[in-house]
């Protein structure tokens, strides 16, 4: 009956009332940050390593720019150089960093001024910048035909973000300081061919020597394609499809007259044809557990100087004079929190806040929006179709112990730190052991997968599945743990009327759609092949 009634309510939705569920990630996910796609961070990373031979390591990545077309030239997909891009870890559970990984950009012309080009008969030369940034065949043994490249620095700070002990990160591939970000794919006539790019690519991967580590680790940064899938575009067509699977409804839904559920299929994700920057760090876990118990809370933000005052006469790397206090504009830890759970008001608040500043957002988590937002909506004509008085479809355990849990102190045992401080990272237990790409399970621990979401997150974990589920009420349900259903008790089933439905968006990912070693995201998709 519960099934039916689900089925009833987004067959209403089809029918002409929209609400909106999910966005791509953190994908433009607040109104200003739309106006700065180059420090818009899309999604967040943290898990054990799971690549053969590494298992002493966690990966972080970063990703930013979103929406990346493929044959988005002429300029393609810089880093904003005066931005800085940053990579935080609280290992003690007070909610404030303890390491954070600062990237800073710069970029250059090739030959200084640009490659140019002698044009027009002897005795009436010109020496011509060329307006492409590659003039030949790029590859990983001939970098000379680029016109553009891209450099970057890497601080570790201890501490405080803004006042603690910064230090940098060596670059022991080639020594010193400095790194290069590949240029984007261009297309298979710039690198000759797919493989050719991945050689070219993987050329990017360095060792890196950090301070007070006694391992080494590793980096890459650079144009990847899109790991998030999404049905994005039916999705804000009044949810043009019934997020449950298909599986669970075949045919017209019980004979009501309402379609079935969603067929999962690639076709589904509207990302498939997008690109997006990685930002990817392989660091000791002992290097980042410090003193607590293992497990840590991890997020990333992006700042921007105060004043930015454009210059009138604009040239290369002279487009601006930016000063003043650097200012966060861009933040994410846990995947849909900003779109799913934070009120439109507040998202820009959310985006330059810190996770220890988050009880100023505790009540959208004890009492979302969103679930009520569908009662509202769909409870009144599921009944006059039905003829009935049914009961709300929202969750009705306040405060919201599941989502608080889920959200803002991880579960006990599995990805709580050693001091609990309600607030919004991404926490991953260090001891629990990753698991291979070919075990993983893509709804993580509800799929009985203790390596995978909320435990971290991998890329191809399905977290629009799972966020849809959980704040449907999944939690007041038992879970598998270790292959024992588990009542979790931070809420029963009779607060959760459809929390055991399948609610998905039709748009699988799983981890055999990435790469199984560092920096594991798919090569990119080039502009031209």
């Amino acid at each position: 009956m519960k099934l039916k009634h689900l089925t009833l309510i987004i067959g209403a939705i089809t029918s002409g009332l929209f609400i909106n569920p999910v966005n791509a990630s953190s994908h433009r996910e607040a109104p200003n940050i739309t106006r700065m796609p180059t420090v818009d961070s899309t999604d967040f990373y943290a898990f054990n390593s799971y690549e053969p031979g590494r298992s002493n390591f966690v990966t972080l990545i970063a990703n930013y720019i979103p929406l990346q077309d493929a044959y988005g030239g002429p300029n393609y997909f810089a880093m904003d150089p005066h931005a800085v891009y940053s990579i935080h870890v609280d290992n003690n559970g007070d909610a404030i960093e303890d390491l954070t990984f600062d990237f800073r950009f710069s970029q250059a012309l090739g030959g200084d001024e640009g490659v140019k080009l002698t044009i027009g008969p002897a005795g009436n030369t010109r020496s011509v910048a060329v307006p492409l940034k590659n003039v030949g065949v790029i590859s990983a043994s001939d970098m000379s035909a680029a016109n553009f490249t891209e450099s970057y620095s890497i601080k570790v700070v201890s501490g405080n973000h803004r006042t603690g002990t910064a230090a940098n990160v060596q670059n022991v591939t080639e020594t010193g300081t400095t790194f290069k970000k590949p240029l984007d794919f261009i297309g298979t006539k710039s690198f000759a061919s797919l493989a050719a790019y991945t050689t070219y690519a993987n050329s990017f991967i360095y060792d890196i020597a950090i301070p007070n580590c006694s391992t080494n680790g590793r980096v890459f940064v650079g144009q990847r394609k899109d790991p998030f899938v999404v049905n994005l575009g039916k999705t804000f067509d009044l949810v043009n499809y019934v997020p449950i699977e298909g599986d669970s409804t075949p045919g017209a839904a019980d004979g009501m007259g309402f379609p079935g559920g969603i067929t999962q299929s690639a076709t589904n994700d509207e990302l498939r044809d997008k690109n997006v920057t990685e930002i990817a760090l392989e660091i000791p876990k002992s290097c980042l557990t410090g003193s607590g118990n293992g497990t840590i809370g991890t997020w990333t933000t992006a700042s921007l100087p105060q004043a930015r005052i454009l210059n009138p006469k604009a040239s290369f790397n002279k487009t601006e004079v930016n000063g003043g206090a650097l200012t966060q504009v861009s933040r994410l830890g846990n995947p849909l929190v900003n779109e799913l759970v934070i009120g439109l008001k507040d998202k820009d608040r959310f985006s330059t806040s810190e996770p220890k500043g988050d009880a100023q957002f505790i009540d959208y988590v004890t009492h979302p929006a969103l679930p009520e937002l569908l009662n509202i909506l769909f409870k009144a004509p599921v009944n006059t179709t039905l003829g009935a008085n049914l009961p709300t479809l929202a969750p009705t355990n306040f405060p919201r112990n599941d989502l608080v849990t889920a959200f803002l102190t991880g579960f006990a045992g599995v990805n709580q730190l050693a001091t609990v401080t309600p607030s919004e990272m991404l926490r991953l237990n260090t001891g629990i052991a990753a698991k291979a790409a070919a075990d993983q399970s893509a709804f993580g621990v509800a799929g009985n997968d203790l390596a995978g979401f909320p435990n971290g997150r991998r890329p191809g974990d399905d977290v629009v599945d799972i966020a849809l589920r959980v704040v449907m009420g999944r939690l007041c349900y038992p879970i598998p743990v270790n292959g024992v259903n588990t009542d979790l008790g931070l809420c029963a089933p009779a607060d959760a009327n459809v929390g055991n439905v399948a609610f998905t968006d039709g748009a699988p990912v799983n981890a055999s759609m990435m790469k199984t070693t560092f920096p594991y995201l798919a090569d990119p998709l080039p502009g031209s092949q």
